[in-house]
């Protein structure tokens, strides 16, 4: 038997799903049997065991570890193969895809089309904007070539630093503290704070590790996924929040940015391409834009 791709879909929803049953129902549609002997196959072909039963569910194995973060770069290689065969089906003139962490197209549009130089008049330019776990999946599933994002924890990406951003405080506009050139974090103890969700996890841990440095504690009073829902929260709450400059480009009348006193924590901002792009655009692009490679 040659090993398939189903098989490393069902191996990598078993994992995710901690459960032979809980993968063949929600996420599969299969019988538990048949998903079983599926896995087995898979082990077959491979060796060694892959999975092991533990009081919690199912497991990966130390080989199963080591196997999963190749099964997800060859689904995701697979699924980044057949984009682009379809991009490339739809149109004669070659399409270049950018994303844009929403808010950073002002600054980085240009940036990114002057990169492009010479290559630009035979492309056909495609812009989206969004949030970067989205902005992540679509690199990662070859929907876009690249994107303009934080470092997500996704293993088929790889990163060019293009720049550290500041984080600042956000806060209603007459708030007791808005007439102050810089804030002290501690000052803000006992205001209500708009914390991070999981989905924006990175600023989230940038923004929480700040405060253990500080030796601060915040339990957010509300969670949000995006800079958006920050600031209609501090609006409507007179909370705070803790967001990147960017952000403070729509910052309604209501709503004041001030710079966090002291070494002001930074969260860097990249470009993002997949591994297994070898697209001479993509290569071009990395070259002009003369950032030392991560």
């Amino acid at each position: 038997m040659d090993m398939e791709l189903r098989h490393l879909r069902y191996f990598i929803a078993v994992v995710e799903e901690g459960g032979l049953t809980a993968a063949a129902e929600r996420r599969l549609h299969t019988s538990q049997p048949s998903l079983s002997r599926q896995i087995r196959d898979l082990e077959y072909e491979v060796g060694v065991p892959l999975l092991t039963r533990t009081p919690h569910g199912v497991e990966p194995t130390p080989a199963g570890v080591a196997f999963l973060d190749h099964a997800r770069l060859a689904v995701a290689q697979a699924a980044a193969a057949g984009e682009a065969a379809r991009r490339a089906g739809r149109t004669s003139k070659p399409s270049f895809s950018v994303g844009f962490l929403l808010g950073e197209e002002v600054d980085w549009l240009t940036t990114v089309t002057r990169g492009l130089g010479e290559d630009l008049p035979g492309l056909e330019l495609r812009i989206s904007s969004g949030y970067s776990p989205q902005l992540a999946e679509e690199v990662a599933q070859g929907k876009l070539d690249i994107a303009i994002i934080r470092r997500e924890p996704q293993a088929e990406l790889a990163y060019r630093l293009l720049g550290r951003e500041p984080l600042v405080v956000v806060l209603p506009s007459d708030h007791r503290l808005a007439a102050q050139t810089a804030i002290d974090i501690a000052d803000l103890v006992d205001e209500p704070y708009v914390g991070f969700s999981d989905v924006p996890r990175v600023l989230r841990d940038v923004v929480e590790g700040y405060f253990r440095e500080c030796g601060a504690a915040f339990e957010p009073a509300h969670r949000i996924d995006n800079f958006a829902m920050g600031i209609s929260l501090v609006a409507s709450t007179r909370g705070f929040a803790i967001l990147p400059t960017y952000a403070t480009n729509y910052l309604p009348w209501s709503v004041v940015s001030r710079p966090l006193a002291g070494t002001a924590p930074t969260i860097d901002l990249m470009l993002a391409y997949h591994r297994a792009n070898s697209s001479p655009v993509v290569t071009a692009l990395l070259g002009r834009l003369n950032q030392p490679a991560d």
